[in-house]
């Protein structure tokens, strides 16, 4: 049972949907990461949508988008994790960094250049866990 839940919110046809998708699948397919799940979310979908408005973080114009959440139990429900550092400039992740809480938009502008790399999301992955413990 995983306690930490790593939420893709994308769209079909997205080409850099499919590249977070597959670099995450990637990434959590080692054993160090058997704490993560991926849930994805198509914001195609009623429910991708829900889930999405229901984040409240997310630029609807930033998708590819990521959002770590946890859960304290078995029983207890995935909360996303509030981002320790919310004040600071994320060196890594730079604009594609959640402020409110641990996760990813992508960040289309000529910095950003629409790319969210392994190194950012293993980054944020890493950020959760230490938000937590």
């Amino acid at each position: 049972m995983s306690s930490f839940r790593a939420v893709v919110f994308g769209k079909a046809g997205c080409e850099k949907c499919a590249v977070l998708n597959q670099r995450l699948d990637k990434l959590l397919a080692g054993d160090e990461w058997k704490d993560f799940e991926k849930h994805y979310c198509s914001v195609d979908t009623e429910e991708g949508l829900v889930a999405f408005a229901e984040a409240e973080c997310i630029n609807p114009q930033r998708i590819p988008a990521m959002l770590v959440m946890h859960r304290s139990s078995e029983s207890a429900p995935f909360v996303p994790v509030a981002n320790p550092a919310a004040d600071e400039r994320d060196e890594t992740c730079k604009k594609s960094a959640l402020y409110q809480y641990v996760g990813l938009q992508t960040d289309y502008t000529a910095q950003g250049k629409g790319i969210i790399s392994p190194r950012m999301i293993e980054h944020t992955l890493n950020k959760a866990r230490t938000a937590v413990n």
